[in-house]
């Protein structure tokens, strides 16, 4: 198998949930007791916001270019950022190194087409909705991407941050990102993408989500179940071409 180089900590949680899927779904496609060649990374997330708000991305550029060169030279044949945001450095940081990046946008998007949706409704920090790098990503798999109006987007990531990246949820947050999933299904959002750490469990509820919310979720969970698919495709596919020719 092919090793994976995780560039993670932005936030834990989600690092954590890249390390299981991926291993269970090496478990599940090569059985026995197979699990994922990984290396990985974990930065401190504070360090990263204060980049971050402070505008210093060509700074946050340097440091993730700089861990994925150090993460190829230990021997790593792609690169995954675990997580969304700083996917916006993702050109930076692959300038950088001759192996490729998985990039989570297009896990997103084929999974999207693959269900026969076309507009879709993007939540995440500010930065993920309001920016370029992720939207066109998408736009390119020729998908149209509706975003909260300003407030909404306001309290979306001020939820992220304060809440969601500490592993809090509270009711509040969770019946405010509720409502804004069914504003953007009421402007025609057919899918919605969750696309940041804890926007899943932000988005449940005690009671039953807005039926039209329900009818087609792309939750975290769900998202990163596709991609980790993708990952361990890509680096499973020269074992099992081994053991089915040689």
């Amino acid at each position: 198998m092919q090793t994976i180089g995780l560039i993670g900590g932005m936030s834990w949680e989600s690092t954590a949930l890249y390390y299981k899927l991926i291993n269970e779904r090496v478990r599940d496609r090569m059985g026995k007791l197979h699990s994922a060649p990984l290396l990985m990374y974990s930065y401190d997330f504070q360090e990263i916001k204060e980049m971050q708000y402070a505008d210093r991305w060509g700074e946050a550029a340097d440091s993730l270019a700089d861990v994925a060169r150090r993460l190829a030279n230990a021997g790593a044949r792609a690169i995954v950022l675990c997580t969304n945001t700083m996917h916006k450095l993702a050109p930076d940081i692959m300038s950088k190194v001759s192996i490729p990046l998985i990039h989570i946008g297009d896990a997103t998007a084929q999974r999207i087409r693959a269900k026969g949706y076309r507009r879709v409704g993007l939540l995440g920090t500010k930065f993920t909705m309001e920016e370029d790098f992720y939207i066109d990503r998408l736009r390119a798999h020729d998908l149209d991407v509706l975003i909260p109006s300003a407030d909404e987007r306001a309290d979306v990531n001020r939820i992220i941050y304060d809440e969601l990246c500490l592993g809090i949820v509270a009711a509040p947050s969770r019946r405010c990102y509720q409502d804004v999933m069914a504003t953007l299904v009421a402007s025609g959002a057919e899918c919605i993408i969750l696309g940041c750490t804890g926007d899943h469990d932000a988005s449940r509820s005690e009671r039953h989500v807005d039926r039209d919310i329900q009818h087609y979720r792309n939750s975290r969970r769900d998202r990163s179940r596709l991609r980790n698919r993708m990952i361990v495709m890509w680096s499973t596919a020269g074992a099992l071409s081994r053991s089915i020719h040689g």
